[in-house]
């Protein structure tokens, strides 16, 4: 049997954002495009994603206060999510190049479609898109956290995830055939 020691008490990161930014890459997560439509449709890639109510269907994304996507967001009724599937890399380095085109230009390196239920684009090929009417946005220090009621789904159950670890983009590694859980 091993022992484990807990970091002593005071080893707090304040003050030091690249050991915080550290610590918190090792949190694996999926990868995401977030977009708005519109007369000037844009787009961002976020991994600060996750569900948060199944009833009603509530989903949150993450935006830095000083984006152009957090304007964007607040001026828009309506977003969508597309879950980045393993290999869509490029898309996920696209939408996170502060200095790609604005409006509806970013959107010609990439395939999307519109969505059913909002005009914000979706990325051809992604593991799931989420279309969202806004629900709410709080106070998150540096960041908002905006609130989305789901109101259209669609999934690739057999498409793995982008996912991002410690800096770095990944992919799942295939499970072992008969290992244990």
């Amino acid at each position: 049997m091993s022992t484990l020691t807990a970091a002593a008490p005071g080893a707090a990161v304040v003050g030091d954002p690249a050991r915080l930014r550290r610590a918190l890459g090792a949190f694996a997560t999926g990868v995401t495009v977030v977009t708005v439509g519109g007369a000037s449709p844009r787009g961002m890639t976020a991994n600060s994603f996750t569900s948060v109510s199944l009833d009603p269907a509530l989903v949150l994304v993450c935006v830095g206060n000083d984006a152009v996507m957090n304007r964007a967001l607040a001026e828009s009724d309506t977003f969508a999510v597309s879950v980045l599937g393993a290999g869509q890399e490029d898309v996920a380095r696209h939408f996170a190049d502060r200095s790609r085109p604005m409006g509806a230009e970013q959107f010609e390196a990439v395939d999307w479609l519109p969505g059913r239920a909002t005009d914000a684009p979706l990325i051809a090929g992604a593991a799931a898109h989420f279309e969202c009417v806004r629900w709410g946005a709080y106070d998150g220090g540096d960041h908002t956290i905006r609130l989305g009621r789901v109101t259209t789904l669609d999934d690739l159950p057999d498409r793995d995830p982008l996912v991002f670890h410690r800096g770095r983009f990944r992919q799942l590694a295939a499970q072992a055939q008969g290992g244990a859980a």
